[in-house]
């Protein structure tokens, strides 16, 4: 019988960096270990931050201005209607 220890290999996720230690023999993961994390600066962190509320703000603000078309378009139909009832009273 072969040593344990010879059996057991790491593999390493080329995506996230993740570790994984497989048994060749049992043909089974024994021990997994998530990726370090790289620490971002102070700056770093601030620069997301902005970049995330710009996101924010551009997405606000198109979305009051779908909403304000939408008025609008209902508005317009709305008026339209009234014409027609009124037209075919006279």
């Amino acid at each position: 019988m072969t040593d344990t220890k010879d059996s057991v290999f790491p593999v390493v996720c080329p995506c996230c960096g993740g570790r994984l230690w497989v048994d060749g023999e049992a043909r089974g993961v024994i021990r997994s270990e998530k990726a370090a994390r790289k620490k971002s600066s102070l700056d770093d962190l601030l620069l997301r931050e902005k970049k995330r509320t710009e996101g924010i703000d551009h997405k606000l603000e198109a979305t009051f201005e779908l909403q304000k078309k939408k008025h609008d378009e209902a508005e317009e139909k709305f008026k339209k209607a009234l014409d027609l009832k009124s037209a075919d009273k006279t």
